[in-house]
């Protein structure tokens, strides 16, 4: 099990980012948590297995219609196991 922390840039708030990376992570049988963040970016911090993190680290690259990346970081860690499911943060 891997772990990916995704910092998201562009036009990524206000177009249903959030909910379309859960709805693509529950998919994927991945856990973690997507919130907006105050500089108009979209944070992901996810966890599975490796080639599910890369299908959604792709997704995150294009995001739901209506959005328009700008830009993406990426980091890979080892997975900490400390999430149970995925979830839109507040």
């Amino acid at each position: 099990m891997k772990r990916l922390e995704a910092r998201i840039y562009g036009h990524v708030q206000g177009v249903f980012f959030r909910d379309t990376t859960r709805r693509e992570a529950q998919r994927l049988q991945l856990v973690g948590w997507v919130r907006n963040e105050a500089d108009g970016s979209v944070k992901v911090v996810v966890e599975g297995a490796p080639d599910a993190l890369e299908e959604l680290r792709k997704f995150l690259y294009r995001g739901p219609s209506g959005a328009h990346v700008a830009r993406v970081e990426v980091d890979w860690q080892e997975a900490t196991g400390e999430f149970s499911g995925f979830r839109v943060r507040h």
